[in-house]
């Protein structure tokens, strides 16, 4: 027995990617019996992990695996959104029509994209972080090209694998020059070498291809043309992961390596010059995403360029570089799983009632279906950020955290107040087709009750949490100083 709970007692750090990696090796098996039976068992091994993780919160636990992955409150706030993420895209492939004869491998892949995201949330080392990346990575690009014989999808595919190995390319090479430059595949020593450092030619070419190899995964500009493509080609379900699950892998990553190194800059004196550069990168992604965004008539790529404009907002945290900045990015990144998967859920279950994507084709839809409309104008306004909904929270916080002393970022702040005022146009516009124009059809539609399910899920978290933000943003404050302490 001691033999036993010394196994155990080793593998508590990464207990919830363990749980998941048994679960992924079973799945395929079950897959070949029934989907439904597939998303059953995926939802109930995520939620099994959830509790695994919230008692080693609540216990106070902390330690690390092999020196590679640290388990702390940190680590344990973004496993549980990053699984949060699997149970509404399992719950919404539970029908499968999207992935039809291939239920075990979807949601095998489901997993291990799953698994790779939180061993990136954890890693104390390039290695680690990189491994994770490329686990997640792989596991969305066969995710993307799911639907087999529908040529968007495999257009979206082979842009997304092209943009991808691209975007490992330059991050590996930049990784591997930090490498050299440091010693160490250690986060802290890379963070404190940076924070130190001159910028000597090899320095910078590090950073640039660093931001610009991760920057790919969070379509940061002008990194970003691959989303809207990829967003509008993959299934639906996959598009919800990507945009609320991969996105978030992205900004740890930046977090890890240029909050820390800004934070301690700060302690060592003065700002440094790349904060700057993603205060501009933050302007221009908020900017152009929305500005974009206007023009469309397919509501997935407005939505992706939606996605555009909150990676904007959230890179604020990267220019303030300050925990109160990061608490409110920590908060928003929550958020945004609610508001942006709720908005993508109701797309993929009105496609499910044979809707297309045409924004034009939500004309009259309160009529149809009220409850999915108002759910859907919910999510549409939390994302613009109108109160008392969780978007205008967690921006209020995210946008406070600029207005610093010296008045520093108060004209970043003014930029992201004007986008959001901009974003409500053309979230109003779908809200316009719903409640005010008139539809071709005036036939009820009723949802699949795993959309339905999702759906009321997503839109109670979206208004308690904008009512009564006090736990989340105490989960935000511990995970912040967890993440201080890395």
């Amino acid at each position: 027995m001691s033999v036993i709970q010394e196994g155990i007692d080793a593998l508590m750090p990464i207990m919830p990617q363990f749980i998941l990696i048994i679960a992924a090796l079973i799945v395929p098996a079950i897959g070949l019996k029934s989907g439904k039976a597939s998303s059953i068992f995926t939802m109930a091994a995520a939620a099994l992990a959830i509790a695994v993780t919230a008692y080693m919160m609540y216990d106070g636990y902390t330690d690390s695996f092999m020196d590679i992955f640290e388990f702390n409150d940190f680590t344990g706030l973004m496993t549980v959104l990053f699984l949060i993420v699997l149970i509404l895209v399992s719950l919404i492939s539970y029908s499968g029509s999207e992935t039809r004869k291939h239920h075990g491998e979807y949601f095998a892949l489901l997993i291990v994209a799953t698994v790779g995201m939180i061993f990136v949330a954890g890693a104390s080392n390039l290695i680690a972080l990189f491994i994770g990346i490329e686990l997640a990575s792989i596991s969305s690009y066969a995710l993307v090209a799911f639907k087999k014989n529908d040529p968007a999808s495999a257009e979206a595919s082979v842009k997304y694998l092209i943009i991808g190995g691209l975007s490992t390319a330059l991050s590996l090479y930049g990784i591997s020059l930090l490498y050299g430059l440091t010693g160490s595949v250690a986060i802290s020593d890379v963070a404190q070498y940076l924070a130190e450092g001159s910028f000597t030619w090899t320095y910078i070419v590090a950073v640039i291809t660093v931001i610009a190899g991760f920057g790919f995964k969070i379509a940061m500009v002008p990194f970003h043309f691959w989303a809207p493509d990829v967003y509008e080609g993959a299934p639906t379900p996959v598009t919800t992961f990507l945009a609320i699950g991969s996105k978030k892998m992205g900004f740890i990553v930046f977090f890890k390596i240029f909050l820390m190194m800004f934070i301690l800059a700060q302690v060592l004196g003065g700002i440094p010059e790349m904060q700057w550069l993603f205060a501009f990168l933050a302007a221009a992604t908020m900017t152009l995403g929305n500005l974009i965004a206007i023009s469309q008539t397919s509501i997935k790529r407005m939505l992706a360029y939606s996605s555009i404009a909150q990676a904007g907002y959230i890179l604020i945290v990267l220019a303030v570089g300050s925990s109160y900045a990061l608490e409110g990015g920590l908060f928003h990144m929550i958020t945004h799983v609610f508001m942006k998967g709720g908005a993508f859920i109701v797309v993929a279950a009105l496609c499910a009632r044979g809707l297309s994507e045409n924004i034009s084709d939500y004309r009259g839809l309160a009529k149809r279906a009220p409850l999915v409309a108002f759910a859907m104008m919910l999510f549409l306004f939390s994302l613009a950020g109108i109160p008392p909904l969780a978007g205008f929270d967690s921006k209020f916080v995210l946008f406070s955290s600029a207005v610093t002393p010296d008045g520093t970022w108060i004209w970043l702040v003014a930029v992201a107040v004007i986008n959001s005022a901009i974003s409500l146009y053309y979230y109003a516009r779908v809200v316009k087709a719903m409640y005010v124009d008139k539809g071709a059809s005036t036939e009820k539609m009723r949802v699949p009750m795993p959309f339905a399910i999702a759906i009321a899920i997503c839109a109670i978290a979206t208004v308690a949490i904008g009512i009564y933000p006090g736990p989340i943003i105490e989960l935000c404050e511990s995970a912040v100083k967890a993440f201080l302490l890395m």
